[in-house]
C-alpha cells in the first residue's frame, strides 16, 4: 500500500499543491483509468490522445478513490475526505511514483524486449521462475511509459521477482523504462522490421532495444538471442556478463527441436555447460523453441539448475495469444488477430503447416513496415505458397501477400474485396478437419469475419 509519504516522498520537487492529505492514510492501488478504481484508491488523471483522465475524476471519487494526482486545482465541491496532489504532469508522477516504489523493495528485476513475442516471452519466463520465486509480472501487454508504473506499482514485500515486458515506438523508450524498473537481467528476443516506418531502419530498431542492455549493472545478465545478428552484437554494448541463447554452437544455452505436435506443443532438447535435457512443453509451433530458451537462459542465470529450468518448461501453463475455435462443419479456426508483422506471419504459416487436414489462411494488410512493406508482404505470399492449400487476402497490402502466392505457383489464391465476402467464400470451401488461420494487423480487425464464422 501506498501511503501519503510515499506519494510525496516520490514527486517532491514536482509537486505544485497538496490538499487534504490525511497523514495516516494508504492507498489499496493506483489507477489511471476510473472504470478500474476500487475503494480505497489513487487515481491519477493522465491527459490522452482522444480523452482527459481530468474528466473522469468525478467519476473516480464516486467509485471510492481516495486520492487523486491532477495537474488541475482541485473543485472547490470535493469531498473532504478525498486528498489532492497537484502537479506540472500526471504521467511523470506515475513515473516516479513507481520507480521511487520499486526502490523501496529488494528484488530482481527482469526485462524483456524484442520486436515479436514479447509477451509470450514474458509468460514462460515467469512462469519458469515461479517455480522458485514468487513473482510478479506484468499483465497481458502492459509494456509502455504507462503501463510498465502500473505494473511495479502492484509490488508487494512477498514479491521476490518481478518480469517486465518493454516495449518502444522510438529511441529513449526502453532507456526511460529502465530509469523507473532498474533491471538486473534484460532479455532481447530478436529485431524485426516492427515500427520500420518509425524508426527508418533495422540497425536503428536495434539501438533501440539495445538501451536494455546498456542499462543493466555490471553483475547482471544480457540474455542474447546468439541466432539473431543484430541482437548478438549487442553483447559489445552492455557491462553486464553476456549469455547466447539459440540453435547455433556459439550459443551458451542451446536448444534443437526434436518433434512438433501442432497445437500441443514442442519437443526440444535443451543444452548448456554439456548437460542436456530433452522437454516436451506446451508450447505451439517452432518459433515458441526461442522463447523457451530464452526463458531458460533467465532461469539458469537466476541460479536454477538445468533440470529445475527443464521441469519448469514442461508445466508451463502460458497463456498465448494465439486462440482456436470451432469452425463451420468440423473445422478449426486459430485466431492469431491481434497483430502481425512478417516474423510473426511467417511463424504462423508454419504452426498451420504442423496441422492435420487442409491449411486455410486469410491473411491481411501488415502496418508500419516502412520500406520492408512490400518485400515482407512477398515473403509472406511465397511461404503461404508452401504452406496453405487455399489462401485469402484482404487489403490493398494484403493483395501483395496474394499475387507473391501466384507468383510462386499457388493455384488457389483469392484476393478478396470485403470481410463479408471473405467469410461467404470460406464457409463454402471449409469442411471437416480443415484448419483456418486468420491473421492481420491490428487495424485490419479480422476478428470480425471470425465471429461471422462462428456466429
Amino acid at each position: 500500500m501506498q501511503t501519503i509519504q510515499d506519494i510525496t516522498g516520490a514527486l517532491g520537487s514536482l509537486l505544485i499543491a497538496v490538499s487534504r492529505a490525511i497523514e495516516k492514510r494508504s492507498f489499496t492501488g493506483v489507477a489511471v483509468d476510473s472504470r478500474q478504481v476500487q475503494p480505497g484508491h489513487l487515481f491519477i488523471a493522465l491527459p490522452g490522445e482522444h480523452r482527459d483522465g481530468h474528466e473522469f475524476i468525478d467519476d473516480a471519487i464516486s467509485r471510492g478513490a481516495t486520492g487523486i494526482i491532477t495537474q488541475q486545482p482541485p473543485p472547490s465541491d470535493m469531498p473532504q475526505e478525498v486528498s489532492f496532489f497537484r502537479v506540472g504532469n500526471t504521467l511523470t508522477a506515475l513515473q516516479r511514483l513507481a520507480a521511487y516504489w520499486r526502490g523501496k523493495h529488494r528484488v530482481k528485476v527482469v526485462g524483456i524486449t524484442g520486436s515479436v513475442g514479447k509477451t509470450t516471452c514474458k509468460e514462460i519466463t515467469a512462469a519458469v521462475l515461479s517455480s522458485a520465486y514468487k513473482v510478479l509480472k506484468s499483465e497481458a501487454n502492459l509494456n509502455t511509459e504507462i503501463g510498465l508504473p502500473l505494473s511495479l506499482l502492484q509490488l508487494r514485500p512477498e514479491h521476490e521477482r518481478v518480469v517486465l515486458e518493454m516495449g518502444m515506438y522510438g529511441p529513449g523508450e526502453i532507456r526511460l523504462l529502465c530509469q523507473i524498473a532498474r533491471p538486473q537481467i534484460g532479455v532481447v528476443a530478436n529485431v524485426g522490421p516492427v515500427h520500420l516506418e518509425r524508426l527508418g531502419t533495422l540497425e536503428a530498431i536495434a539501438a533501440a532495444k539495445a538501451e536494455l542492455v546498456e542499462s543493466l549493472p555490471p553483475d547482471g545478465w544480457a540474455i542474447l538471442n546468439g541466432d539473431d545478428i543484430q541482437v548478438a552484437a549487442m553483447a559489445d554494448r552492455t557491462s553486464a556478463r553476456v549469455a547466447l541463447f539459440g540453435e547455433s554452437p556459439q550459443c551458451s544455452v542451446r536448444g534443437a527441436v526434436l518433434s512438433t505436435s501442432g497445437l500441443e506443443g514442442i519437443t526440444f532438447r535443451l543444452t548448456c555447460d554439456n548437460e542436456s535435457e530433452d522437454i516436451s512443453a506446451p508450447l505451439p509451433g517452432r518459433h515458441n523453441l526461442y522463447n523457451a530458451l530464452a526463458a531458460a537462459a533467465v532461469g539458469l542465470a537466476d541460479g536454477l539448475s538445468l533440470q529445475e529450468v527443464a521441469a519448469a518448461l514442461a508445466a508451463a501453463e502460458v497463456p498465448l495469444r494465439l486462440r482456436t475455435f470451432a469452425g463451420p462443419k468440423g473445422s478449426t479456426i486459430l485466431d492469431d488477430t491481434y497483430n502481425a508483422s512478417p516474423t510473426s506471419m511467417l511463424a504462423a504459416l508454419d504452426l498451420l503447416a504442423e496441422l492435420p487436414g487442409r491449411h486455410l489462411a486469410l491473411l491481411g494488410d501488415m502496418l508500419e513496415l516502412g520500406s520492408f512493406e512490400e518485400e515482407g508482404h512477398r515473403l509472406v505470399g511465397e511461404r503461404a505458397a508452401q504452406t496453405t492449400n487455399f489462401l485469402y487476402t484482404l487489403g490493398e497490402r494484403g493483395q501483395l501477400i496474394g499475387e507473391a502466392a501466384k507468383a510462386a505457383g499457388h493455384q488457389n489464391v483469392q484476393l478478396l474485396s470485403s470481410k463479408e465476402k471473405a467469410a461467404a467464400t470460406i464457409r463454402e470451401t471449409l469442411s471437416e478437419g480443415d484448419h483456418l488461420l486468420v491473421k492481420a494487423s491490428r487495424l485490419m480487425a479480422l476478428e470480425t469475419v471470425i465471429e461471422e464464422l462462428t456466429g
